[in-house]
């Protein structure tokens, strides 16, 4: 079976993913999301569940927050380094969001309006720090405080991710994620 592993840090990326992927992946490739009790227990046991999967056609995406980190290269760099020794390195794409995954969302304001119920959400894109989320220092703060607490990381997660634009490039990280997304399923295609 043609499929798309996405490891990730916890429930809030699965509860995006179990929305978002179906808009985004074509016909004939599957998908499973396999979240990790937080980076820690991902960065511990992602080679493990690498090495372990049954399906030689499978293809890995790893997915994890910035946070505090500062070098977001160093850190991808760092996970490229777990997922090698898996036998399958060549078959895996880490994916950092930057700074957290809600810069996804802040990036597509329109979508959280329309996820939360919240109408006009999407007038505030134009500000400065909506334009160029990645930069934001505490994006689920932001996200918190623009949605008035109405924002909870995992069902807010499944009922934004319904939303998401695809094509959206005002989060570099998201469209980098979307990308190596369609990337791999092109090439599961190919195969």
């Amino acid at each position: 079976m043609k499929e798309l592993v996405f490891l990730v840090e916890g429930e809030a990326e699965r509860c995006l993913l179990d929305t978002f992927l179906p808009r985004v992946l074509p016909e004939g490739v599957g998908h499973r999301v396999i979240p990790f009790q937080g980076k820690q227990d991902m960065e511990k046991r992602m080679n493990m569940r690498i090495r372990g999967y049954l399906n030689p056609q499978a293809r890995f995406i790893v997915l994890r927050d910035q946070d505090s980190h500062t070098d977001c290269i160093a850190l991808k760099r760092s996970l490229q380094e777990r997922c090698a020794g898996t036998q399958r390195e060549a078959h895996c794409l880490v994916r950092i969001a930057c700074t957290e995954l809600e810069t996804f969302y802040l990036a597509d304001l329109a979508a959280v309006g329309q996820g939360l119920g919240i109408s006009g959400l999407d007038r505030y894109q134009s500000q400065r720090k909506f334009r160029d989320p990645d930069r934001l220092g505490s994006p689920s703060r932001e996200l918190s405080a623009l949605t008035k607490n109405r924002y909870e990381k995992r069902d807010g997660s499944a009922r934004i991710g319904q939303h998401l634009a695809l094509e959206n490039t005002r989060s570099p990280s998201f469209h980098h994620f979307v990308a190596g997304i369609r990337r791999l399923s092109a090439q599961l295609l190919d195969a």
